[in-house]
This record gives structure tokens, sequence and C-alpha cells, in this order.
């Protein structure tokens, strides 16, 4: 009998897969606190892992773990080198949430134009008359930077084009002929420079995308979008451009520290618009997403996990 466990809530598509597994039996820890799971970890030969850190510590008490499955595509809280140690293979759900992303990205990027959630607070203040500031702005003819080109920037891009709006794309691992929908912006500065708006979509990092330099250099009034990491952008610059104007607004999906506590600035900006890193988690995409997890478990336990879904280079 192989042993699952299910470390974070998981949609019922997912656990009605394992429910349906012969030989296959599972926990479910629906506690974001990893010491709820951690305590478990010694029986599973599976872990399907939601947003909680995997550490060396935990990977050591699991003596029988064969092959840990992240739901989602990330895995910067994972020690990767731990689980090589011990030959455990580490597997990604693979492209179920790229578009869903994109959509949030775009949706983020008109909210943001458009003054949206300070709109709605003023009617519902009884501030009838806030439709007279002109603050909106309209998308069309305004240049997007999308930094990162990959599944996620290209399906953003698709969707900014259909607005009319001029896509440039800066991804220094991309040749200039893989740029098909942007143009392609070798140089970050000098597309800071005439970005109308910036949405950022690239792993998680030691050093923020965008610092205090880089803000310097958008236009005055520019957009900032990021549904990628937080530690992708230096939050303290980015709240010293808010109050400077140098960005007239930025809208995210993801912090630093998440959840932030409750006197986080940025969250009380009148010029933020934070969602608790749900680009990805529609019901449709959670359902995805789950199966997705699931299978990865269970096609390991049958010898035929897909390669290509596999992040440990020396196990594929």
């Amino acid at each position: 009998m192989r042993h699952v466990l299910v470390a974070g809530p998981l949609h019922p598509a997912g656990l009605a897969l394992l429910d349906a597994a012969e030989g296959v039996s599972y926990d479910l820890v629906t506690s974001p606190d990893p010491a709820a799971y951690a305590s478990r970890i010694g029986a599973a030969h599976g872990l399907i892992l939601r947003m909680q850190p995997l550490t060396r510590p935990i990977v050591a008490a699991a003596p029988n773990l064969e092959v840990v499955s992240r739901h989602g595509v990330g895995y910067d809280a994972v020690d990767v080198s731990a689980l090589d140690e011990r030959g455990v293979l580490l597997a990604i759900v693979g492209d179920v949430n790229s578009r869903t992303v994109a959509e949030h990205a775009m949706m983020l990027i008109l909210a943001g134009s458009r003054r949206l959630v300070k709109s709605a607070n003023a009617v519902r203040a009884g501030d009838w008359s806030h439709r007279e500031d002109l603050e909106p702005r309209e998308v069309r003819d305004k240049t997007l930077l999308v930094i990162g080109y990959g599944r996620i920037g290209r399906h953003l891009a698709r969707m900014a084009g259909a607005f009319g709006m001029h896509v440039i794309a800066h991804d220094p691992f991309l040749q200039p002929a893989d740029f098909d929908g942007a143009t392609s912006a070798h140089d970050l500065d000098e597309a800071l420079d005439v970005a109308d708006m910036v949405s950022i979509h690239v792993p998680g990092s030691d050093r923020p995308v965008l610092g205090q330099a880089e803000f310097g250099r958008l236009k005055r009034g520019a957009i900032v979008v990021n549904t990628s990491r937080g530690s992708a952008i230096d939050e303290a610059a980015l709240l010293a451009a808010l109050e400077d104007g140098t960005v007239g607004g930025a809208c995210l999906d993801v912090l630093t520290q998440e959840p932030p506590p409750g006197n986080h600035p940025l969250v009380g900006h009148e010029r933020v618009i934070v969602t608790p890193h749900s680009a990805g988690l529609t019901a449709e995409c959670a359902r995805r997403m789950a199966m997705a997890a699931v299978r990865n478990v269970l096609d390991h336990f049958d010898g035929r996990l897909d390669p290509a879904v596999v992040v440990n280079p020396a196990r594929k």
C-alpha cells in the first residue's frame, strides 16, 4: 500500500482520483501551518504540496518519500537539493494555469488603468461626483512592457494586443526570433523608459526585477502589475515611487510576506490593488491543478511519470 500526504486544501476532483486509486491511501492536512503536515510526513511515499515550505528537516523526516508533486509550477519554497540528495522526484503540474494567470494580469491592468477600486469605493461612500475627476485612463495605444516572456507572458501579450496595446517584452533567456506577439526589448532600461504599464512574469530570485533605479526610469504615472513572486519587486522602493507619483498605481497578486501584516503600507494604499495570490485560483483552474498534481504522484507509482514535469534534472 502506497501512502500519499496531501498538504493543503485540494479540489474535490483531485481527492476523487485518490479515492479511486487502487492500493493507495492518503491523509489530507488542510492547515497552512507546515508543522501540521510535517508531523505526518514519515509515512508518506508521495507528497502533494500546496503553498507550505518543504525544508531539509522535513525531507529528513520522510524516509519513505519517493515523489513530491507541487500544486502549481513554482517551487521557491522547496529545498530541491535536499530532495536530490535523497533521490526524491519533484514534479510540477505543467501548463494548466498560464492562461488563467494571464487573464488575472489583464484584469489588473484594466482595473489599475481605470482606477476601478477607487471609483467603486467612492460610490459606496456616496460620492457619485467622482466620475468627474477623470482619473481613469484607456489602455488602447499604451505601451505594455512584459518582463518574462514564457507561457503567461505570451498569453498576456495576445490579450493586450486585442485591446489595442503595443506590447514589448524583455526576457534575457530568449532570442529575438522567439518574441512572437511582442517586440523584443533587449535592454530593460530602454524598455522601462517607454513603458506606460509593466507586468512581471518571472520566477522568484534573490534580487528584485524592479527597484528604485527601475522605478525611476518609468514614465510618470505608470502602472505596475505583479502576478509572479513578491521578491520580484522592492516593496519599499515601490511605496516611495507611489508616494512621489513616479508610479501611478500598482496591482499586486503577490507580496514578499503572505499573508501580509495588517499594517502593510501597500495593502492600505489608495492607488494599490492587492489580491490574495489568487491569479491561478479560478474554480476551473483549481480543478485542473488538483487533478494534475494527483496524477503526477499516481503516475510515478505506476512508473509512467512524464519526464517533462520533473524538475530535478538528474532524475529526468
